[in-house]
């Protein structure tokens, strides 16, 4: 017969392996909680990824967009989207708001001159000078308005809590479109100051003849063909600088609709 001692004395070496089952039943339950939520993590992106696709797969307009998301408004993909769009959209809008600043007041057409005094050529002159110059010197505000714009858009993206890799991602395909409007942006300005400045050219040059040149039709005519040459050759860069300009709206039509295949990209994968 086994004595109380020696049952205490079992019951103490047993303690360890009771201890260490308990343990191993526990670990084995953890490792598999993390295991199922790791699959099911992986799940719940396949399916996002998934919707997100069916989403988008008959947008082919970015103004499609915002009516889109509000039919998923839990999908953190299409939520990026949202941001990228809306960016686009901010950045043109403050864009033609800046170059409506360059002009100091409305420019009259250069064939409208032909009534014009040299008082009011002089004035012209000095307004075709300032709105170069306004031209030349938006650059600086432009990316001060593009950084501005960077830090709101990382900001509302990060309280998404889309992970670290996925907001890399998104934030490098915002600066390749933030590249591409200044880019765009460049090409407008450059326009803008070539256009003041042939405009000027042909201010000064009226100013210089004034009382010598007539108005027939319209049209200036000069004495001296060397005169009316000079004025022909600036009228024809004033025509080119404004032909670039209008070219650029069918740019920026083109910008939006390559960066909706770029943001259909990003989020379906």
């Amino acid at each position: 017969m086994e004595s109380i001692s020696d049952q205490k004395a079992r019951q103490r070496r047993r303690r360890p392996v009771v201890v260490l089952v308990i343990l191993s039943l526990l670990l084995t339950v953890c490792f598999g909680a993390m295991y199922y939520a790791g699959d099911l993590s992986k799940l719940q992106g396949v399916v996002a990824a998934e919707e997100t696709r069916t989403a988008l797969r008959d947008v082919s307009d970015p103004d499609q967009l915002d009516q889109v998301i509000k039919l998923h408004p839990s999908n953190k993909q299409l939520k990026l989207l949202a941001l990228a769009n809306r960016d686009a959209m901010d950045i043109d809008a403050a864009t033609r708001k800046l170059l409506s600043e360059v002009e100091p007041k409305p420019l009259p057409n250069l064939g409208d001159l032909g009534a014009s005094s040299r008082s009011d050529l002089d004035v012209l002159r000095r307004d075709l000078k300032t709105a170069e110059s306004n031209a030349t010197g938006l650059a600086s505000r432009y990316a001060a308005l593009i950084k501005t714009t960077r830090d709101q858009v990382e900001n509302d993206a990060r309280s998404l809590g889309v992970g670290d890799d996925r907001l890399a991602g998104f934030m490098a395909m915002i600066d390749e479109q933030h590249a591409a409007w200044t880019a765009l942006t460049s090409k407008a300005l450059a326009s803008r100051a070539d256009y003041y400045s042939a405009y000027a050219k042909c201010v000064a040059l009226l100013a210089r003849e004034f009382g010598i040149y007539t108005v027939a039709n319209g049209q200036f005519v000069f004495p001296f063909q060397s005169t009316a040459d000079a004025y022909n050759r600036a009228a024809t860069a004033m025509t080119a600088a404004a032909k670039r300009s209008s070219e650029l709206d069918d740019e920026t039509k083109s910008l939006r609709q390559s960066q909706l295949s770029g943001w259909k990209v990003f989020a379906g994968g």
